[in-house]
């Protein structure tokens, strides 16, 4: 006999397992227990008030229907009360009634058995009775009153709890029923929220692994409700989109590492070889060695440049800030270079506006300015009758503090300024200058640690590059310390280096 395989479980069958397991089916449920306990707790007290209010009713009827059988009893003694009570409980919907002789015989009244030792001592209570011989069997509750009266007499007046019993019954089912309803409609909403809920996380689950397969284009889908699962696949796929521009620069970034330090290597590894094949002696060894020095030199500033960029873009140096005179780097920066810009036939400005200062890394914003120079420096020599000049400023532009330099060259094109504060990225015009193209992306990094933004504009001629920096909020007034005397404080000089 051929055994056939077990079919495969069907979409619902799948569903159900996962639908339990959801966060909005469990809090659902959670919901749906609270909300059945409140419900219950309300019909309950409904029904707790419900009772008291039709006890209070019978004890009025009671207490009315004791006033005129002691009145009977005052106007007529034993004889009136009984005659009485012997054609009110006669009639329809009438009280109970119950008079017996000091030895417990009957002698009028409208019950026929009671429970044992309910005529032994007054006062209200809540018992069971019989109204005749044939219905000893059914068995009544009521709620009496028992009166003992001249000679040993005794009288029970009291009400049927009948009409109570079955409000209760009725309370009672339709509690049952409502919590019947409650749970049934709360299943059914919890497997409908659960399931439309189920199905967006699987979509995203989907796209989550179609894009760990590779797709890295792949996004998450957005419904347009705006609700927390389109917020947080807004936020995700702005990640995802952060994480593709990131592995977009690691790939460039190694293209370029690839490309631009070849060069350099390579002339390492030729002057190596030239000088093991032509030097022969001491000295045109140690010249080949001290080119090969220079060399290996250049690469260390170029990794140290990337290491510094990738630390400042993890903002792992962001804890040694500290407040700084930004006039006194600007001036020492412009003492620097002024010889440097000599050499190059250009003349160096500096334009301090007094009173700026900033909260921020002294050797980090002195380097990033630095770079800018250097760079200015580099490409700024005019073309035509355009001014020789290199104008280093400083002024405070609303809360921010402006750190602009600017030359009369060639320039950047419009199209190329965004592009050249990426790592690596030299124009084919600035190919025969010295360089690896990381100085604008070093200080486009320290400016982003700052809270802070480089921006390139036309000079007209040349090129105008602004570091925005926020500025230092307003010093709290404190105390003046005194040093000890002969103690002098010499600010520490700054090294930088040109990327």
């Amino acid at each position: 006999m051929t055994q056939l395989a077990d079919p495969a479980p069907a979409g619902g069958q799948r569903f159900l397992p996962n639908l339990f397991r959801t966060t909005a089916f469990k809090l659902t449920a959670v919901y749906l227990v609270v909300f059945a306990l409140f419900a219950a707790f309300v019909l309950g007290y409904v029904a707790w008030n419900a009772k008291t209010l039709l006890d209070d009713q019978i004890r009025s009827t009671i207490d009315a229907e004791i006033q005129g059988l002691a009145e009977q009893q005052r106007l007529g003694g034993i004889r009136r009360l009984v005659q009485v009570i012997e054609r009110r409980s006669r009639g329809p919907g009438a009280s109970l009634y119950l008079v017996v002789t000091p030895t417990g015989e009957r002698i009028a009244g409208n019950i026929e058995a009671l429970q044992p030792g309910t005529l032994d001592r007054p006062g209200e209570r809540e018992i069971q009775y019989a109204r005749s011989s044939e219905a000893l069997d059914q068995v009544n509750h009521a709620l009496v009153r028992v009166f003992m009266l001249p000679a040993g007499f005794r009288l029970l007046v009291g009400r049927d709890v009948e009409e109570r019993e079955r409000l209760r019954v009725i309370i009672k089912r339709a509690a049952a029923w409502s919590l019947v309803l409650v749970v049934v409609l709360g299943c059914f909403g919890g497997w409908f929220v659960a399931r439309r809920v189920l199905k967006r996380i699987d979509g995203m689950t989907d796209s989550a692994r179609s894009i760990m397969a590779g797709d890295l284009k792949g996004r998450l889908s957005i419904s347009g409700t705006g609700d927390e699962l389109d917020r947080l696949a807004l936020n995700l796929n702005a990640m995802l989109d952060r994480i593709g521009e990131l592995m977009s620069g690691m790939q460039q970034v190694s293209d370029n590492i690839a490309h631009d330090l070849k060069t350099p290597l390579t002339r390492l590894r030729n002057r190596a070889e030239e000088a093991l094949r032509t030097a022969e002696t001491p000295e045109q060894l140690r010249a080949a060695l001290d080119g090969s020095i220079d060399e290996a030199d250049g690469l260390i500033r170029v990794f140290n440049a990337l290491l510094m960029i990738a630390r400042l873009e993890t903002r792992q140096i962001s804890d040694s800030m500290a407040p700084l005179d930004l006039a006194e780097i600007v001036d020492g920066l412009g003492e620097l270079y002024e010889p440097l810009a000599e050499e190059a036939g250009l003349s160096l400005s500096v334009a301090v506006e007094p009173g700026l200062s900033l909260t921020g890394n002294r050797e980090l914003i002195g380097q990033a300015l630095a770079n800018l120079i250097d760079n200015a420096l580099k490409y700024g020599k005019p073309e035509g009758d355009a001014p020789a000049a290199v104008e280093v400023t400083a002024r405070r532009v609303g809360e921010m503090v402006e750190l602009g330099v600017a030359d009369h060259g060639a320039g950047i094109p419009e199209a190329d300024r965004a592009r050249v504060l990426e790592r690596f990225v030299r124009l084919d015009k600035s190919r025969t200058k010295p360089g690896f193209g990381l100085g604008l992306a070093l200080a486009s990094a320290v400016a982003r640690l700052h809270g802070g933004a480089v921006q390139l504009a036309d000079n007209a001629p040349g090129l105008r590059v602004v570091m925005s920096l926020p500025l230092a909020p307003p010093a709290v007034e404190s105390p003046a310390v005194e040093e000890p005397a002969g103690s002098t404080s010499q600010p520490k000089p700054a090294g930088f280096q040109s990327a």
